[in-house]
């Protein structure tokens, strides 16, 4: 499915027009009904990309100030954060890598997924580009310019959503990837970090379009092969996700206040704060929950086919 840029739902939202499970209305002195969900805290684990941008800023203090509870943000790489989510520390989950997300439901430990935002992926380089990859719209190709040029190139080697994507580009360049030399370089941290240090070694990475554009001051890396979000190709494209741990495998995470979060976040409001959210004048993501014409395939699995239970 594309996700080239396109206007989600727009409509007049109201506090009522969140999807809650389990939060209870609690009367102001003026008669008027409230949700709110008092002195507690939801445990969130999701991407570098989410939390370096400060988009997560953004929607954690909304959501805060309208339920009176308080936010607590595990940044760490996708696959790090579905650990976490698998041995119950979190609540709620917010990642990048569909593969990684479909194991951990048809495991039995996430449910309820929502799409909720995409942007894309971007090929950034030095700007003396010594793969001279300039101008390149593929990024299979890109990639393999790279490797045959033996030019410095940092991956974030750390089972992330990024890292998951890199490793599949790879793969298609029939390309021995486990064989690399010492230009590959694996880094083992997030997106800010592995952006710096491409840019010290004046060499080429994989990144979210949204962290790349929120450190347009901190790097002179340039983009050299564009994703969707721009017209460039598919394999690039980067769509976020959003799940509930399964209570009834971990009955100590709190289930209602993460459905709070997901229907919040997938809300009217919360998709126009995503929407809306840019630095220095560029929108970093594009909200992907509300539709015309809503993608059932969001709900479960990509393979699933519904057919186990017939009869």
């Amino acid at each position: 499915m594309s996700i080239h840029r396109r206007k989600f739902i727009v409509g007049v939202g109201t506090a009522c027009s969140v999807g809650l499970a389990g939060c209870s209305a609690r009367e102001d002195d003026d008669g008027g009904g409230s949700a709110e969900i008092s002195d507690e805290t939801l445990t969130l684990t999701t991407t570098t990309s989410t939390y370096d941008t400060g988009l997560l800023d953004e929607l954690n203090v909304a959501f805060e100030d309208r339920y009176g509870i308080t936010v607590e943000t595990v940044s760490q790489g996708t696959g790090a954060a579905i650990e976490t989510g698998r041995s119950g520390d979190s609540d709620v989950v917010m990642v990048h890598a569909r593969s990684q997300e479909d194991e951990f439901m048809e495991a039995g430990y996430a449910i309820n997924r929502r799409d909720l935002m995409f942007n894309d992926f971007v090929v950034v380089g030095a700007p003396d580009d010594p793969a001279g990859i300039a101008g390149e719209d593929d990024a299979i190709e890109a990639f393999a310019r790279i490797a045959d040029s033996e030019s410095p190139f940092v991956s974030r080697g750390d089972n992330s959503g990024t890292h998951t994507k890199e490793l599949e580009i790879w793969d298609e360049t029939g390309l021995e990837h486990g064989a690399f030399g010492e230009w590959y370089q694996e880094a083992g941290q997030g997106m800010g970090e592995v952006i710096i240090q491409t840019g010290q070694r004046d060499g080429y990475t994989l990144a979210d379009r949204g962290t790349y554009l929120s450190m347009g001051n901190e790097t002179d890396l340039e983009i050299y092969v564009e994703g969707p979000v721009e017209d460039g190709p598919e394999i690039l494209a980067n769509p976020y996700g959003i799940f509930a741990i399964n209570p009834a495998v971990h009955d100590n995470v709190n289930y209602d206040l993460a459905m709070a979060y997901i229907g919040f976040l997938t809300s009217l409001e919360g998709q126009e704060l995503i929407e809306e959210y840019t630095v220095e004048g560029e929108q970093l993501f594009f909200p992907r929950a509300l539709s015309e014409e809503p993608n059932f395939q969001q709900y479960v699995p990509e393979d699933w086919d519904g057919s186990a239970g017939d009869g």
